[in-house]
């Protein structure tokens, strides 16, 4: 079944400019953690932030808490199945979780820190493929908000990392944001994937993508 039309979409604007997957972004061709782990973001706490409610508007009506598989609390994690979207994720101990019927959810408990993974239909979103939505999704951002500066690049598994900085803040943020997107194809099928989103303050953006680094590390997708 398609996806419903969602925040996501990428051609809700008349023009796309599109960027050079060539241009150098904030990480090589591989995700580095720079020797950080889960605990240098967790709040050792034994997995009780997971059990505690949260009026945070995240999800719609069928929002629900994930399940969680395990807590490690020597590597400062909490392992947590996405059951929607079948996709089992590493956080931090401290942080929350969250899903609804397209989408996992997960953010720190000062919620600076804000997590979203998806699965993308390509097609639907109007591109071809993984390149293509990266390179658009960039380019759309940017022609909609000029002060955002957006990078996008091809890993050397390939997957694709776009960097946008000096996006908006939100509501309650104290100051813009840096956002990283990794889109990961399917494979053997080029047309669908996962997104994954980490927003974090434009400050912490050197801490931000080695964060990324160890939650691509330990995703499981089940595709």
């Amino acid at each position: 079944m398609r996806q419903k039309e969602s925040g996501r979409r990428l051609f809700l604007l008349t023009g796309v400019a599109s960027l050079c997957m060539g241009a150098p972004a904030r990480a090589s061709d591989q995700l580095d953690a720079g020797g950080l782990t889960f605990l240098d973001f967790a709040t050792p706490d034994n997995g009780a932030s997971f059990h505690r409610g949260d009026g945070m508007a995240a999800g719609g009506p069928n929002q629900v808490s994930s399940r969680i598989l395990g807590v490690e609390n020597a590597k400062g994690l909490a392992r947590i199945r996405f059951e929607q979207i079948r996709i089992t994720v590493a956080i931090p101990l401290g942080w929350q979780a969250t899903e609804d019927w397209e989408r996992g959810i997960a953010y720190s408990s000062d919620k600076r820190y804000r997590l979203v993974v998806w699965r993308v239909d390509f097609e639907f979103e109007g591109v071809k493929d993984a390149e293509h939505y990266a390179s658009s999704k960039g380019g759309a951002i940017q022609s909609r908000r000029p002060a955002v500066k957006a990078q996008a690049r091809k890993l050397g598994d390939g997957s694709y990392l776009v960097v946008f900085e000096n996006a908006p803040k939100g509501q309650g943020d104290s100051e813009p944001r840096t956002v990283f997107d990794l889109v990961i194809p399917q494979p053997g099928k080029p047309k669908s994937g996962v997104l994954m989103t980490l927003g974090v303050p434009a400050s912490d953006g050197g801490r931000g993508i080695k964060l990324l680094a160890l939650l691509k590390e330990n995703m499981k997708i089940d595709w």
